[in-house]
């Protein structure tokens, strides 16, 4: 039983972590890799679930602003 005991939030912190290590965040790279502001990017960059724009949403799939046009 003590066994369980420490194994069981082990494996549940563990978890945790591999959830939390899996999602992308914006970096001061990114700007300046792209030359352009977070908000080019992001609408609300305190939202949760995180809202991209159209160049975030090309950025996410491509890695790149390269080849994006935008569309008004």
């Amino acid at each position: 039983m003590s066994h369980l005991k420490l194994t069981l939030p082990a494996v549940i912190l563990l978890g945790g972590f591999l959830i939390c290590s899996t999602s992308s965040y914006g970096k001061p790279e990114y700007v300046k890799t792209t030359k352009k502001a977070c908000a080019y990017c992001h609408v609300d960059s305190k939202a949760k679930p995180k809202e991209l724009t159209p160049a975030g949403k090309y950025y996410g799939e491509h890695k790149s602003l390269d080849g994006y046009t935008e569309t008004k």
